[in-house]
C-alpha cells in the first residue's frame, strides 16, 4: 500500500488514498484526538481493529474509513472487502501533534532546517542547525514540549573543532616599570620608540608605562590592544628574570564538549573513616585548565574558562606526632567570553604576596639590647606576583586523508661525523640535502639589487655574483 496524498498537519481531518498491496501492510500516521479518512479502491465491508484504545477505525462508506486515533502508541487494523475477502492490513501509529513545535522552533533559529517527528511516543528531531547555540536552543523548546526525553538526530553544519592555546605565565607585579626601562634601552635596536614621538613601526613605551606600580596584567592588556604579540612580552620578561611560563598546553575540543588539562602532580592525603581506618586520597595540584568551547555563527566562539593554579604549602600544614596533612595555596578563575578565531585574550589579577623576615644571631649574645645588633643579622623579603593566562582560540578541521603532516624536526637533520666536524653543523637541511644529491644544487637569479629602505634616505646597490 502507499499513500497517494497528504494534507497540511494543520487540517483538522486528513485524506489517505490506500492501494493495497499484496503482502505489504499500509502506514497511517494520526495525531493524537484528530482523525483522517482513508480512501481505498476496493469495497469494503467490515474492519478490525487491534487495540481499540490506541485508534479505532470505522467505515463511512463502502470505499472510506474514518480513523481516530485515541492514545500514543502503534496499532493496526484488518480491512475486509465483499464475502470477508482479507483486502490488506493497515499500521496506524498515532503520535503528538508537533505542528505548533515546529513552528515555535520556526520563529526561535529561522536558519534551522529541523524536522519535527514522535516515534514510540517520544519527540525526534532532525536536519541541520548552524551552530551548537542554536542546537542547544532547540533542544530546550523541545523538552518543553515533552515529557519523555527528546531524540537529538541534528547535525551541526559549522566548524566545530576548536583548537585552543594557552600561556600561563607569572610575572613580577612591577614587572611594567621594569620592562620599560629595558626596552627604553633597546630601543634603538629593536624599533621601539620611547617617550611621545613614536615611529610608525614602534611602540610609544611612555604611553605603555605611565606609572611604575601598573599591574603586569594591566600593561599587558594595553601591549595586546597595541597589536603586538604576547610572545614578544613575554620573552623579554624571561631575559630579565621578571616572570616564567608555567605552562604552555594546546588543546583541541568539539564544539559543546569539555577539555581539561593539568601539568603537576598528587600529593597523599590521610583521611579518617566512620570505622577509625584511615585511608589515603590523592589531591591534585598544579596548573590545570578546563574549558567548554561552543562555536557560534559569524565565527564567533563561545569559551567558557576554569583556570587554577595550586602549590602545595609547608607553611601552613597541619602536623601531629604520626601524621600531617598538606595545605595548598590556590588561584582560581572561572569566566565565559565571546571571542574570534585568533583573536587573544589575557586573563590577569590573580595576585599572590610572598613576605618573608629572616634572622640570624649568635647565641645569647644577639639578645643583647642595643649591642646585639652587632651579633645578629636580619633580613625582609617581599614579593608580589600576578598571574596571567593568555588564551587564543582556532577553528581547525583535521587534514584530509593521505595528507601529509609535517613537525618541526621534519625540514632537518643531524649531522654526520664530516659535517660536523669539517663544516661545524650540528644539523643539516633535509631539502638542501635532496637538491645536493640530485645535481641541483641552489640556483638562482643574479645581477643587481636595489635596496631601498624607506627609514633611510638613500639608494645602495648591491652586486651579486654567481
Amino acid at each position: 500500500m502507499s499513500l497517494g496524498c497528504t494534507l497540511p498537519p494543520a487540517a483538522h481531518a486528513q485524506e489517505r488514498l490506500l492501494t493495497f498491496e499484496r503482502g505489504v501492510p499500509a502506514e497511517i500516521r494520526v495525531d493524537q484526538g484528530k482523525f483522517v479518512n482513508a480512501r481505498t479502491s476496493g469495497k469494503v465491508s467490515r474492519v478490525v481493529v487491534g487495540n481499540p484504545e490506541i485508534a479505532t477505525a470505522v467505515p463511512l462508506t463502502d470505499t472510506t474509513l474514518y480513523v481516530l486515533g485515541k492514545a500514543e502508541g502503534r496499532t493496526n487494523f484488518a480491512v475486509y472487502g465483499t464475502n470477508d475477502t482479507l483486502l490488506g492490513l493497515v499500521n496506524v501509529e498515532v503520535g503528538t501533534d508537533v505542528s505548533d513545535l515546529q513552528q515555535t522552533i520556526q520563529n526561535a533559529v529561522p536558519q534551522a532546517k529541523v524536522r519535527v517527528e514522535t516515534i514510540n511516543g517520544r519527540t525526534r528531531l532532525s536536519g541541520a542547525v548552524p551552530d551548537g547555540i542554536s542546537q542547544r536552543k532547540i533542544l530546550e523548546i523541545a523538552e518543553q514540549y515533552s515529557s519523555a526525553p527528546v531524540i537529538n538526530a541534528m547535525n551541526v553544519t559549522g566548524g566545530q573543532q576548536v583548537l585552543i592555546e594557552v600561556r600561563v605565565v607569572e610575572a613580577n607585579r612591577n614587572a611594567g616599570r621594569q620592562l620599560g626601562v629595558s626596552w627604553f634601552a633597546r630601543a634603538k635596536g629593536t624599533g621601539i620608540a620611547t617617550g611621545t614621538a613614536a615611529s610608525q613601526r614602534g611602540i610609544n613605551v611612555g604611553a605603555l608605562f605611565p606609572n611604575g606600580n601598573s599591574p603586569f596584567g594591566t600593561v599587558l592588556a594595553q601591549i595586546l590592544g597595541g597589536g603586538i604579540s604576547a610572545d614578544v612580552l613575554i620573552q623579554a620578561l624571561e631575559e630579565k628574570g621578571l616572570g616564567r611560563r608555567l605552562a604552555e598546553p594546546n588543546l583541541t575540543a568539539l564544539s559543546g564538549e569539555k577539555a581539561s588539562f593539568l601539568v603537576g602532580g598528587e600529593v597523599p592525603i590521610p583521611v579518617a573513616e566512620n570505622d577509625g581506618k584511615v585511608t589515603v586520597q590523592y589531591k591534585e595540584y598544579g596548573v590545570r585548565l578546563n574549558f567548554t568551547p561552543v562555536v557560534l555563527d559569524s565565527g564567533l566562539i563561545n569559551l567558557k574558562l576554569e583556570p587554577e593554579v595550586s602549590q602545595v604549602d609547608e607553611n601552613t600544614a597541619i602536623r601531629s606526632a604520626t601524621i600531617e596533612i598538606p595545605a595548598f595555596i590556590t588561584r582560581r578563575a572561572s569566566t565565559t567570553i565571546e571571542i574570534r578565531d585568533g583573536q587573544s585574550l589575557a586573563m590577569a589579577g590573580l595576585l599572590q604576596s610572598l613576605h618573608r623576615k629572616t634572622q640570624d644571631q649568635l647565641p645569647w649574645l644577639g639578645q643583647v639590647p642595643v649591642l646585639g645588633a652587632l651579633f645578629r643579622s636580619s633580613s625582609f623579603q617581599e614579593e608580589e606576583t600576578d598571574l596571567v593566562i593568555i588564551v587564543t582560540p582556532h577553528l581547525v578541521r583535521p587534514a584530509k586523508p593521505g595528507q601529509p603532516l609535517r613537525t618541526p624536526l621534519d625540514s632537518k637533520s643531524p649531522s654526520n661525523d664530516a659535517e660536523f666536524f669539517l663544516l661545524g653543523q650540528m644539523e643539516v637541511s633535509n631539502d638542501l640535502q635532496r637538491r645536493f644529491a640530485e645535481g641541483t644544487d641552489v640556483i638562482g637569479p643574479f645581477g643587481h639589487i636595489v635596496d631601498l629602505k624607506p627609514e633611510v634616505k638613500n639608494v645602495s646597490k648591491k652586486i651579486v655574483k654567481r
